[in-house]
């Protein structure tokens, strides 16, 4: 454990700063640190932001993104193809997806995908919100952009045949994104790339 200063403040700020995933005792000492350099107004404001992130940020309620209003600014996009739903794991996807600049439809955060390992089903995800908005919308393609990794795959698969008796196709992008990769790690060109080669989801299941 490490020394802590004799400033229960202090201590406090670093304690909650640690508790963040990636940041350590050192890193939260540090950027504390930083801060109490920082003029009284600065500290202030940025506290007030963390406040507001708490009070004011909400989830749109079609596409579950992050949104200060009921409907997320993509959404309510009316330049944007709604005939085109592409499938994410996190808003940490839809994020680098937007960065590639290749992809005008909508997006469906799913907040994670089946894990039976950790417990993680599909009533505890946004598909069944997925299936209702696709039942009552009828898009033409659902795009499934999930991480290539066993669990990511398994989605893909109990999304795909959920969707089976609905008139809608189902691609996937290409395999342009490495086994085993995280979108929102890959790079632009590449996703861009995987996205405007997506394939037809059940060419995949050749390879199953």
């Amino acid at each position: 454990m490490m020394h802590q200063i004799s400033s229960s403040p202090f201590n406090n700020a670093v304690e909650k700063l640690a508790s963040l995933p990636g940041i350590g005792n050192k890193t939260a000492l540090r950027l504390v640190l930083q801060l109490l350099n920082r003029e009284g107004f600065e500290i202030e404001e940025f506290g007030k932001a963390f406040v507001d992130l708490s009070n004011q940020i909400q989830y749109c309620n079609s596409c579950f993104n992050i949104s200060d209003t009921e409907t997320c600014s993509l959404c309510s996009n009316t330049s944007r193809n709604n005939d085109v739903i592409c499938v994410v794991e996190n808003i940490l996807d839809v994020i680098a997806i937007e960065k590639t600049n290749q992809f005008q439809g909508k997006f469906h955060v799913l907040g994670g995908i089946i894990s039976p390992m950790e417990g993680i089903g599909p009533n505890d995800i946004k598909i069944p919100e997925l299936i209702e908005r696709i039942t009552n919308t009828k898009p033409k393609e659902i795009i499934m952009a999930l991480s290539t990794t066993m669990e990511g795959d398994a989605t893909n698969f109990y999304i795909y045949k959920k969707l089976a008796h609905l008139d809608v196709e189902v691609t996937t992008i290409a395999r342009g994104v490495g086994i085993g990769d995280e979108i929102e790690y890959t790079d632009e060109l590449t996703l861009g790339r995987s996205l405007l080669n997506r394939i037809p989801f059940q060419n995949t299941l050749s390879l199953r």
